[in-house]
């Protein structure tokens, strides 16, 4: 019987409260029954038995675990080693023009699915593209289809039924391509923010949508059930422009944040398995493309852990890394799927999705500014190491267990030798991979709180949090190493942490030196643009997408949410959300003025 290392888990009261309100094991009287330390063996256990020689892995993996250097997603945490046994986070399901079919791909096929998938934890996102727009007849009960919208209300309010695994709620992504008649309903969907409440919002944007904005012409719609397309007009019988529809766009994203844009043609121009069909939708963070009945495990290293000096300790986060892609390859293997259709095509391309976590804290840790170039250019670089060396790691597995079995007519061999979605180390090699993707950039969330470090790659949201924990308690929070480095410097006093908790931010505070208002820059103190090109930068070189926020300051006009969009487009991200502060009620995070619930 393999016996657990015996190591100290470095885990904050935060993680602690974390770990014990959603992943640890209870009893049927609801008392907790396990350890973290028990937790993270029972993951890196159940793991490691997909290996040949299962204990050397076990013990590997659970040292990354402990160490909080990596994590998998949440659902890895919650189910490994139970009866639910299902480790993914991430699903696209397909949405047909049918009820139901035998192939499981209806519109209530679709619906059940995603119930069985939100109570294992894990999150789904749908096209709803192909289905016929509201007012369309129906030959065979002479009556009119309701069309997507009516439908995507009942996806919403399945969710809002079932809670995932009894840990957290559903989530969603509902994408809506922008040619399709009903566009125009779906773009104004969160004017009313009591509705969809259990889905993100993304416009599928085309080429040919873009290039109908630059030369003014009418917007085209495309039906669906048909095939034929017409000029969109609305209710009144108004013929719209694409610049109109844009405008839309942007001004309801500047009022909600939503809808963002899912850029479609771009995200299929990197598609690894374009045999298979077209990617049209993504998960509810939008950072995993899939193909309908795909899925994806996720997985994030916490980069602020190699810091060495004034630089990164470049040879053993390669180890990390080679180590991490051996996890999460193992649990495709180990998994127990939803459907079968689901089964068959995960383990036909094998894609996983590794990440990294912490990242404004490790340059606060090097002393640079989050939207400085210094910065920007240690992301490229950092974004291309995770791409060299995960699927260096993929070209090992495949020659130990074999390449996706989908790798012959793959973009791999049938794409230009020079495309830019392959390695260096690919074009050098040519050498089949075990995974069609590799990397990915999640936001994270409960995982980076556990894990003590920044989401993503997001910079730290504020200096100072409230966070509301269990019983009611509201608890404020200042940055640990901000602290320290006040500390250190000089300039830490309790009319500093008056102001930090009040504030959130120290950019206002005359008693912190310029250089060090420089370097804690948080999320507002970012200029728009310097999000963007922050998510460019790591999107250069990352297989799937980047899930990244843009944060606008409440006093953002709307020309300034077109500015960001134009960029996006310019910058080729396949992506991009935006959020203007203040523009909703429920605003998920928030200076320790306001409070935040440790559920977000």
């Amino acid at each position: 019987m393999m016996e657990r290392p015996d190591l100290s888990l470095p885990l904050t009261e935060n993680a602690r409260t974390v770990l014990q309100h959603r992943y640890l094991k209870r009893d049927e009287e609801g008392r907790i029954v396990e350890t973290p330390e028990d937790l993270f063996w029972r993951v890196a256990s159940a793991a490691a038995a997909a290996e040949a020689d299962p204990e050397p892995a076990a013990e590997a993996f659970y040292r990354a675990l402990a160490s909080l250097e990596f994590i998998p997603n949440s659902p890895a945490l919650m189910n490994a080693g139970r009866d639910l046994g299902q480790y993914f986070a991430c699903f696209v399901l397909p949405v047909k023009d049918t009820l139901a079919s035998e192939a499981g791909d209806g519109i209530f096929d679709s619906i059940r699915a995603a119930a069985i998938i939100h109570k294992s934890g894990g999150g789904t996102g749908f096209s709803f593209s192909h289905l016929r727009p509201a007012g369309t007849r129906v030959r065979s009960t002479h009556g009119t289809t309701s069309g997507p919208i009516s439908f995507m209300r009942v996806f919403n309010a399945a969710t809002e039924a079932i809670h995932q695994g009894g840990f957290r709620r559903g989530a969603n992504m509902g994408i809506l391509r922008v040619d399709h008649p009903d566009i125009l309903d779906f773009i104004n969907l969160k004017r009313n923010l009591r509705e969809m409440t259990n889905f993100n919002l993304s416009v599928g944007i085309t080429d040919a949508f873009l290039d109908a904005i630059r030369d003014g012409r009418p917007h085209a719609v495309f039906e669906p059930h048909t095939g034929r397309t017409a000029s969109l007009r609305d209710s009144e019988g108004r013929e719209w422009t694409s610049r109109e529809v844009w405008d839309l766009i942007i001004q309801r994203a500047w009022e909600s944040g939503e809808p963002g844009l899912a850029f479609l043609d771009r995200i299929n121009s990197f598609n690894p398995t374009p045999q298979l069909g077209p990617m049209e939708a993504t998960n509810p963070c939008g950072e995993m493309p899939l193909l309908p009945f795909e899925a994806c495990n996720l997985g994030s290293i916490n980069v602020s852990k190699f810091v060495a000096g004034e630089d990164i300790d470049w040879p053993r986060l390669a180890r990390a890394i080679r180590l991490a892609v051996r996890f999460l390859d193992d649990v495709i293997d180990i998994n127990r799927y939803p459907l079968p259709q689901i089964e068959r095509l995960v383990k036909a391309n094998r894609k996983i999705g590794l990440g990294l976590m912490g990242w404004a804290d490790l340059l606060f840790l090097l002393g640079w500014r989050y939207d400085g170039e210094p910065a920007l250019a240690l992301a490229r670089r950092l974004a291309r190491f995770f791409k060299e060396e995960g699927w260096m790691a993929s070209m090992e597995l495949a020659k130990e267990r074999g390449p996706f079995p989908n790798y012959a007519g793959s973009l791999f061999t049938t794409g230009p030798q020079d495309h830019p979605y392959f390695a260096d180390v690919w074009k050098r090699s040519r050498r089949p991979l075990r995974n069609a993707t590799v990397t990915t950039i999640a936001p994270t969330g409960t995982i980076s709180i556990i894990a003590g470090c920044s989401g993503g790659i997001e910079p730290l949201y504020a200096l100072s949090f409230s966070r509301q924990v269990l019983g009611g308690r509201t608890l404020p929070e200042v940055h640990a190493y901000f602290r320290e480095v006040a500390r250190r410097e000089g300039f830490w006093s309790e009319r500093l942490m008056a102001r930090i908790l009040a504030e959130g931010t120290c950019r206002n505070i005359p008693d912190v030196p310029t250089r060090w208002k420089d370097i804690f820059v948080c999320a507002y103190d970012v200029p728009p643009e310097g999000h963007l090109r922050m998510q460019a930068a790591f999107q250069e070189f990352t297989d799937n997408a980047v899930s990244k926020t843009v944060n606008f300051p409440e006093h953002a006009t709307p020309e300034d949410v077109r500015k960001v969009f134009e960029l996006a487009i310019q910058l080729g991200v396949k992506g991009v959300t935006v959020y203007r502060s203040r523009s909703r009620a429920d605003q998920p995070m928030a200076p320790a003025g306001d409070v935040t619930c440790l559920e977000c």
